[in-house]
């Protein structure tokens, strides 16, 4: 893997207009996924040729690049990154920034297919924790989220992961008339093994088949509703992410609320995001963006790719405007969830 990288470590931090660092990157290595979940894709998705994607190498170069610049934890997302061909390759190199010290925590947000496959390998490469979807945990319901997942694999994933050592965050997204009846449910399931809960307010981007007014559902509402339940305690646990937790006093265990509509989360945002094609979103909720994959393909020197990063981290806003538009039932954003990375 390329480490032209590995000589710049003495770049100044990343620091937006606003006196934010840049200390968490999200990646999407694949814009494919083996669910087609209704809130996320259209169940015929186009999907990018592969020339247009970012290869294993330049990917590496990518990432290595902001740890450069300070950045701490990396996320690798999709699409389903563990659909792409060869990626614990990726792993396995930017593990080599853990063991430096140069970066705190290398993480995956993954559907749970893959998982019984990859589970020791990830624990192997330094993941320590991992994020899993699962909206629901009554098959027949899952099927029709997911429309291609099936619940048992999904289920024997998350087994394999606990047993390689990691550590596990649920995360679900709130779906009106769909899984509102079932979250005391996935409390109790996932506490049980020790895992987090973190629930999730279905954001408006790519055009979907169906209404997302119909599927909006606040967190505001679903809190206020387990506490008719449970006792829940704010607690200062952070994972650099926008999840706000609580404490259930009556499992020991967290729940995260992520609410970019009712409540957005931007003051503190430490987050970019780049598409598995290299174009860089400095907010998920807007549509500016900076191409990386130009300066990547153009030179062996990560010169011109540094300054394509300090002029698009100069660019990057206050906060996001997402909204529900309930008239014409258009997204906020016209990308899908798929093509910038969870």
């Amino acid at each position: 893997m390329n480490s032209a990288s590995a000589g710049v470590a003495n770049r100044t931090p990343l620091i937006d207009p606003f006196g934010r660092a840049i200390s968490y990157l999200r990646v999407s290595v694949t814009d494919r996924c083996d669910f087609r979940c209704v809130y996320c894709m259209a169940e015929d998705m186009t999907f990018l040729p592969k020339r247009d994607v970012l290869s294993l190498e330049e990917l590496d170069r990518l990432c290595s690049a902001f740890v450069a610049r300070g950045t701490r934890k990396i996320r690798l997302t999709g699409g389903e990154p563990l659909v792409r061909k060869d990626i614990m390759t990726l792993f396995r190199s930017l593990s080599r920034h853990l063991e430096s010290g140069a970066m705190e925590e290398l993480t995956v947000t993954t559907n749970g297919s893959q998982l019984a496959r990859y589970a020791g390998d990830l624990k192997a490469c330094g993941v320590e924790r991992i994020n899993v979807s699962v909206d629901t945990l009554d098959p027949v319901k899952f099927k029709a989220i997911t429309r291609w997942g099936d619940l048992a694999k999904v289920k024997a994933g998350i087994e394999a992961a606990l047993a390689a050592g990691l550590k596990i965050k649920i995360n679900a997204v709130a779906l009106k008339g769909v899984n509102e009846h079932e979250i005391d449910d996935m409390i109790r399931w996932a506490h049980a093994d020790g895992m987090d809960l973190t629930l999730i307010e279905t954001m408006p981007l790519g055009d979907i088949d169906g209404d997302r007014t119909d599927q909006y559902l606040p967190l505001s509402q679903v809190r206020a509703d387990l506490m008719d339940r449970w006792t829940l305690q704010d607690i200062d646990y952070q994972t650099g992410g926008p999840a706000r937790y609580v404490r259930v006093a009556e499992t020991g265990g967290r729940i995260g609320f992520i609410t970019p509509l009712t409540h957005n989360f931007c003051e503190s945002c430490n987050r970019v995001r780049v598409t598995c094609t290299g174009t860089l979103y400095m907010c998920l909720g807007q549509e500016d963006a900076a191409d990386l994959r130009l300066p990547l393909r153009q030179s062996e020197s990560d010169a011109p790719l540094h300054a394509a990063i300090d002029e698009a981290i100069g660019r990057k806003p206050k906060g996001h405007d997402f909204i529900i538009d309930r008239r014409q039932a258009k997204p906020a954003v016209s990308r899908h969830m798929s093509v910038t990375g969870g």
